[in-house]
């Protein structure tokens, strides 16, 4: 396991349990820099859990009321933001990222490639 995965993994100095899921989903989210984006896979692959993309989806969509993790930063495998839905409204990720000046068309994210945050490469 590489060492940031096992920082995440880790009992906590004040000796409470490692953190949940969704709380290791959370760190890493918060961790993507303004401007780029990366997947549920990606975060699940990061994690030790590759096949938990659907789980990180739903830690994201836990996350929207928590200002402090930036959930709408993290798409599909393709770059769609197939989590749209679960903000206050239909346009609100999309509004974020062009913030962060991500452009977007038709719910996809252009030059995917080019932007895409890996955690397994950023973090280790």
């Amino acid at each position: 396991m590489k060492k940031s995965a096992e920082k995440l993994k880790s009992i906590l100095p004040s000796g409470v349990q490692e953190p949940s899921f969704f709380e290791q989903v959370f760190e890493v989210a918060k961790s993507i820099p303004k401007g780029r984006v990366t997947s549920y896979g990606a975060i699940a692959n990061f994690l030790g859990t590759k096949m938990s993309a659907r789980m990180v989806g739903w830690a994201m969509n836990a996350a929207h009321s928590m200002p402090a993790i930036p959930a709408h930063r993290v798409v599909n495998r393709k770059g769609l933001l197939s989590g749209k839905m679960h903000f206050a409204t239909p346009t609100q990720m999309e509004e974020l990222l062009a913030k962060e000046k991500v452009k977007v068309v038709a719910d996809q994210v252009v030059d995917f490639e080019k932007i895409f945050w890996d955690p397994a490469v950023e973090l280790s």
